[in-house]
């Protein structure tokens, strides 16, 4: 099961943030891969994943929208009920809390592709290696 590097931008919930962020990104030639734009009052937190870590940065940086990184676990489940239940009752029972998480099914439905920050990422992947739920 791979990690990656997911931006977190935190903002006032207002119109247009998500359309600013888009758009620089899209200006530099910068795929979103996913998001998670929760519903909020007040400040939130916009997650991305991105295909240009590096071009995102830099398109970011030169806009002076702040940021911050943090890993992310990216799980690929059957998209059936009970899969998402499976991971989160192994988290649970090692005393790991989901701090975040977001999903997409699979182009063609079979899948689902599970995206969470977690309080031991490294702890989190031994136990999810060890019940072969990594099928990415």
């Amino acid at each position: 099961m791979p990690t990656t590097t997911q931006l977190v931008i935190s903002s006032q919930s207002k119109p247009g943030v998500l359309a600013d962020v888009a758009s620089v990104l899209g200006e530099a030639g910068v795929n979103i891969k996913a998001f998670s734009a929760p519903e909020v009052t007040g400040t939130g937190k916009l997650r991305i994943l991105v295909a240009d870590l590096e071009g995102a940065r830099a398109a970011l940086k030169a806009a002076k929208i702040k940021f911050v990184e943090e890993t992310a676990l990216l799980l690929s489940l059957k998209n059936k009920p009970g899969a998402l239940k499976e991971v989160a009752d192994l988290l649970t029972k090692s005393r790991i809390n989901i701090k975040c998480g977001y999903c997409t099914p699979s182009r063609e439905g079979k899948r689902a592709i599970v995206v969470l920050t977690v309080s031991s990422t490294e702890k989190a992947l031994t136990i999810l290696r060890n019940h072969s739920l990594d099928e990415f």
